[in-house]
């Protein structure tokens, strides 16, 4: 992503993530609420969040594409394709229910087809997880299958929907 870039709706500005966002992630990722269908624990110390943004920075233009979502100038989420063509986002709870994921994830929808040329992009989301699956359906997702006991999350195992939105 070029340096600087950044995508703007009409309450949000999505940037690429910087090593300043620690401290904000941090609080994202140790909820046990923002994490609990997410693909690993809440963080209990900041050095796994520190290696989580490291692996997300070091992620190459041709592998995926990751924006901190910003509202009112706090980070308060992450959407993105870390790895094409898998969708993936994570909101800091306070936010939840005010249509933030919905319109930070509709520009990054769109940019990963007339940007990246995707023929689709997926969604692996956790059966459980309903606000997730109807946010996606509502940008017109659809699922392609079912699978159990797909990641191991601390010491459960978790299924797998998934889901698939085919280029407009």
């Amino acid at each position: 992503m070029p340096p600087g870039m950044r995508l703007v709706t009409q309450r949000l500005v999505l940037r690429p993530p910087e090593p300043g966002d620690l401290d904000a992630l941090h609080a994202i990722l140790r909820d046990p609420r923002a994490t609990r269908y997410w693909s690993t624990p809440p963080h209990a110390a900041i050095e796994r969040t520190r290696e989580w943004l490291d692996t997300t920075l070091a992620t190459r233009p041709h592998e995926g594409e990751d924006f901190i979502v910003e509202l009112d100038g706090l980070a308060v989420g992450k959407v993105g394709l870390y790895r094409f063509p898998e969708i993936g986002f994570i909101f800091h709870p306070d936010v939840w229910g005010q249509g933030i994921a919905s319109e930070a994830l509709a520009p990054v929808l769109e940019r990963a087809f007339a940007v990246h040329g995707l023929a689709q992009v997926t969604a692996d989301v956790d059966p459980r997880n309903a606000a997730s699956l109807a946010l996606l359906n509502r940008h017109g997702f659809r699922e392609t299958h079912r699978a159990a006991r797909t990641w191991l999350i601390g010491e459960e195992w978790c299924d797998s929907v998934y889901l698939a939105l085919a280029r407009p």
